[in-house]
């Protein structure tokens, strides 16, 4: 199968966006836009990301072995174009705040509809990509539309209406 016809498959549905952030050893702020999140275990809370081994955050997930998973909300397209680049100061158009439970990676508060504070548990090589399984530690959601990814499009998930009853 071709690079190609593997990117069209997967790209043909859905996804959230996220950007994963991560303090290097420097402590100064890395991150990347990302959608291949998943949930792991419910007991206890694990979650997966996947980390191209190109990746320039890839050495700041590996050295504190902790980040913060920040779904984008409808407001955080411009945050995943941006953190989907290669740029050096991702960070200088978006407010944040530091985890106290992830080593004072990123909280993008203002473009997330949730996030999550992880901590490393293990790290599994597949292909060119990184498999972190991390453990939640904490985290929030706000009240807020969730950010799309499809075909090369972002799209906002359509507001849900009530029946009532």
């Amino acid at each position: 199968m071709s690079s190609e016809q593997f990117r069209d498959i997967f790209g043909s549905f859905p996804t959230a966006v996220a950007i994963i952030t991560a303090v290097d050893e420097r402590g100064e702020p890395r991150g990347f836009t990302c959608n291949a999140v998943c949930s792991v275990s419910v007991t206890p809370p694990l979650l997966l990301i996947s980390v191209d081994k190109r990746s320039q955050t890839l050495p700041a997930l590996e050295s504190s072995q902790a980040f913060v998973v920040n779904f984008l909300s409808a407001s955080g397209q411009e945050a995943s174009r941006v953190f989907a680049g290669k740029g050096q100061d991702k960070f200088a158009g978006v407010r944040w705040r530091s985890s106290e439970v992830s080593g004072g990676a990123p909280i993008l508060s203002d473009v997330a509809l949730a996030y999550a504070e992880c901590r490393v548990v293990r790290t599994v090589e597949a292909g060119d990509h990184l498999l972190f399984i991390a453990q939640v530690e904490d985290g929030d959601t706000l009240a807020r539309e969730p950010l799309l990814y499809c075909k090369g499009e972002y799209s906002v998930w359509p507001q849900l209406v009530s029946t009532g009853s």
